[in-house]
């Protein structure tokens, strides 16, 4: 057809073909200009009365004049009876191939997402749907403008049977779930596509997927999208919290007008924290010690907690937790960058002069936005008007924030669960030990806390310190004996003799359960830990990591970005996503969150067994052995350690060295922890070792690992035992628990 002149247009050159036909830039002789020719194929306008209502829609169209919709000139026939359009041509690319390159910038996903919604609130204002939104279907020109294509096309496409060779995979992931039904439709249906899109210009990834046509419409009908954070952390709340009003299945949920889309498009323009009172956010920097005898740094420490907990009883405030805070001790980054890089508004900086009895504290309260000064304070005393210093600083910022509390928050804000200032510094000195981790730092932890409960008697935050250092003895591999859970379990009883409703207490039967291995009790504890506390980083972070063992990782998706919102610079939330998209197939975009784990504390030999783990099994060879030779090199003795060499040399298949890395310690540790019986068996895997491999994934299949879609598909270093008789008896066993794990 190239250099044929139909009508008064000749044809230059092939610019595309899809399902609604092909697509030639040419030549409007008539008036000098260059259009684009859509051919319309010819089985879709077969039916007279299909053509006829095709050519009256695609004429109300024509009638569409705006920045933002693609401009129709002609609606013409060729001699042999194909229909064809003649329209503006736009120097520039589609969407879909500007996503394809990779997720948009924030900002530019907004912007062409506003000038999408702009020219559809143009024709839904003169009646018009265009049923058929799809990245495909927006241009984008080279001046950054978005044209919205094809209106007046979906409804011939709806002459077409739904079936797999009669649309396009592409076409269908688009569709709203009352398309997908067959239901009649109206604007809406383009608010949820728009949604869609959306989503993929954010995300690089579609909501909802399936390998063909019906299974996509099952996921649409059926199934919640991820949250857009679980891919992108960065993508602020507020504009999360619009996608899923747009995404919303039933009709009657969503926006009602594509007036309502636009109005909320348009705050985020504006720092989204701001636009509503519930997206008030705040970091509280650990406080400066200034006292002469520097081993007060844990007393600044606690002084900073406290305050963070006062604050995190606030609904409408979104308060950065504790760890993430204790990250940027001593940074240099400026009060913007910090604020930047945790998505939130507001900052509080201070100091603490703490010489014998005496104090001396300074506050200040600073909007990010423009680094002004919203509230600053001086406060003297002594030990004893900590409690009451405190207290006003807290409320100070609310009165700062313009916060309006509720009778119960304000209850909450003057409660402390240590009245005794000499009890408080013993358990601030035992969490500063208990931080380190180690067999002596927690052994001189509940010395003091010992020494704290001989002056106050019963305490709750005291007794779930003890269970807590008890229980992590067991999970650190220190004291790997039953004996030490038990105490734990002893602490709670005492907690729970204090109050029947205790956090603390639930969140020491979280832990304790999980490490005996009951995941189902373990959950359904974090859910009762949540409930008082719903922001708590490690309960969501437990929570999160028992869904992705059991194999359902679409409920630890809904969950990270409410973590990653609180809790950003903490390695381990970033392992907890890093490990939820390993298990659910995605292997390459978990390197990404475990990256991110080693870069915040690259000398912790944790995130680098999960980081090298993650390179190795997506074939980054080189950049795993990066690690693992430095690892080697230092000569650890840790159990992770030698765990990641032991991977290593499986891989190079050199079983010798791969074998020297295993102790009696390995062999022991494995009874309590599923992730190292899981790394066993696959490096026993690799080297051929089938029934070693196959004793230890039992180990961690009895553990409670039963994610059945990993180990059956997705884990590549399996790969060597999926052919056993005894790992397809093991695989039926891991598919009925997956199958009937209740949550």
């Amino acid at each position: 057809m190239i250099g044929e002149t139909i009508s008064h247009y000749k044809i230059l050159k092939k610019l595309g073909e899809g399902g609604m036909g092909v697509v030639y830039k040419a030549k409007d002789t008539k008036l000098d200009r260059t259009v684009a020719l859509k051919f319309l194929p010819p089985e879709l306008t077969k039916d007279p009365n299909a053509k006829e209502r095709f050519i009256q829609e695609a004429k109300t169209a024509s009638a569409l004049q705006h920045n933002n919709v693609s401009t129709i000139h002609e609606i013409d026939e060729t001699a042999d009876g194909q229909i064809f359009i003649s329209m503006d041509f736009y120097e520039g690319e589609s969407l879909q191939e500007k996503i394809e390159k990779g997720s948009l910038d924030i900002e530019e996903a907004i912007d062409i997402g506003t000038q999408i919604a702009e020219g559809l609130h143009e024709a839904h204002e003169k009646g018009i749907v265009h049923r058929d939104i799809k990245s495909a279907n927006i241009m984008i020109t080279s001046k950054g403008q978005a044209k919205i294509m094809d209106f007046g096309l979906a409804k011939l496409r709806g002459q077409k049977k739904l079936t797999k060779e009669g649309t396009t995979v592409g076409t269908v992931a688009y569709m709203s779930p009352e398309q997908a039904r067959g239901d009649e439709v109206d604007h809406r249906t383009d608010v949820w596509s728009l949604g869609v899109v959306l989503y993929e210009m954010l995300t690089g990834h579609m909501p909802f997927k399936g390998d063909y046509d019906q299974a996509l419409i099952y996921s649409i009908l059926n199934e919640d999208p991820k949250p857009p954070s679980f891919y992108r952390t960065e993508i602020p709340p507020y504009l999360e919290q619009i996608l899923i009003k747009m995404l919303e299945k039933e009709s009657k949920n969503r926006y009602q007008t594509m007036q309502e889309v636009l109005v909320e498009l348009n705050k985020t323009g504006v720092d989204s924290s701001t636009s509503q009172e519930c997206q008030k956010s705040i970091v509280v920097l650990p406080f400066k010690n200034m006292s002469p005898d520097k081993e007060n740094e844990y007393f600044s420490d606690g002084l900073t907690e406290e305050i963070i907990t006062d604050l995190s009883k606030i609904h409408a405030l979104r308060v950065i937790s504790r760890n993430s805070a204790m990250m940027l001790k001593g940074s240099r980054k400026s009060t913007k960058n910090i604020a930047r890089e945790l998505n939130v508004q507001y900052v509080l900086e201070g100091s603490v002069r703490k010489a014998g009895n005496n104090l001396r504290i300074t506050a200040q309260l600073i909007d990010a936005k423009d680094d002004t000064h919203l509230w600053a304070d001086k406060y003297s005393g002594t030990l004893d008007d900590v409690f009451v210093i405190q207290e006003k600083v807290s409320n100070e910022i609310v009165k700062g924030l313009q916060i309006k509390l509720s009778p119960e928050e304000k209850k909450e804000i003057g409660q402390h669960p240590i009245q005794d200032m000499r009890v408080m510094e013993c358990w601030l000195r035992a969490k500063q030990e208990i931080h380190h981790y180690t067999k002596e730092s927690l052994d001189r932890a509940v010395s003091m806390i010992e020494d704290g409960l001989e002056v106050v008697g019963d305490n709750a935050l005291l007794y779930w310190g003890l269970g807590y250092i008890n229980w992590f003895y067991v999970n650190l591999g220190i004291h790997l004996d039953t004996k030490y859970l038990n105490r734990a379990e002893e602490y709670v009883n005492r907690i729970f003799e204090l109050d029947s409703n205790s956090f603390y207490g639930f969140q020491l039967q979280v832990l304790i359960a999980y490490k005996r291995g009951d995941f189902k009790k373990s959950i359904e504890y974090t859910k009762r830990a949540l409930e008082l506390e719903p922001t708590n980083p490690e309960a969501l972070d437990h929570i999160i990591w028992m869904y992705a063992d059991v194999g359902k990782t679409e409920n630890s998706a809904k969950l990270i970005d409410r973590l990653l919102s609180v809790d950003p610079l903490t390695p381990h939330n970033h392992w907890a996503e890093g490990f939820t998209l390993m298990v659910s197939g995605h292997l390459e975009d978990s390197v990404k969150s475990f990256r991110k784990c080693y870069e915040l504390e690259s000398g912790n030999y944790v995130w680098r067994w999960a980081y090298a783990s993650a390179l190795y099994m997506n074939k980054e060879y080189d950049n795993a052995d990066a690690i693992a030779d430095l690892v080697e090199k230092e000569a650890s003795n840790d159990l992770l350690s030698s765990l990641l060499l032991f991977t290593k040399y499986a891989i190079r298949r050199d079983s010798d060295k791969a074998l020297r890395m295993v102790t009696d310690d390995h062999q022991a540790f494995s009874d309590w922890d599923e992730l190292v019986a899981w790394a066993l068996a696959q490096g026993y895997a690799l080297i051929n070792e089938k029934e070693k491999s196959l004793n230890f994934l039992g180990k961690a299949v009895n553990r409670g690992f039963i994610n059945y879609p990993f180990f059956s598909r997705y884990d590549p270093f399996l790969e060597n035992i999926r052919d056993e008789e005894r790992f397809k008896k093991l695989m039926e066993k891991v598919k009925y628990e997956w199958e009937h794990f209740e949550i």
